[in-house]
């Protein structure tokens, strides 16, 4: 079982950043593939990003590449979205999840077996 805990989300102006951290219970985050994924009133949860869990393998949806940054820190348990760039397209409910593997990357929602509760993200134009 891991619980994740979502922090970070705020309100931001176009063109500025934000880093969203996800934070895991347990001892073997390591063994984790984590994903983070976002959902906009009356849109369905949609990829953004994900990283395996030795952090070699990432993947980005088309819509943030050049503009978002994936990262984690197995010491820390924390997975990290760094989001430069922000437009109002962006805004959304942002959560990250997490799926036991080996070394795997997940871009859809339900290959995850964990989800945090959600940090809201606007984006103000």
């Amino acid at each position: 079982q891991v619980q994740l805990v979502e922090s970070g989300g705020g309100l931001v102006q176009a063109g500025g950043s934000l880093r969203l951290s996800c934070a895991a219970s347990g001892r073997t985050f390591s063994s984790y593939a984590m994903g983070w994924f976002r959902q906009a009133p009356g849109k369905e949860r949609g990829f953004v990003s994900a990283i395996s869990p030795s952090g070699g393998r990432i993947q980005y949806a088309d819509s943030v590449k050049g503009r978002f940054t994936i990262s984690r820190d197995n010491a820390k348990n924390t997975v990290y979205l760094q989001m430069n760039s922000l437009k109002p397209e962006d805004t959304a409910v942002y959560y990250c999840a997490a799926k036991p593997s080996y070394t795997g990357v997940y871009s859809t929602p339900m290959r995850y077996d964990y989800w945090g509760q959600g940090t809201q993200v606007t984006v103000s134009s």
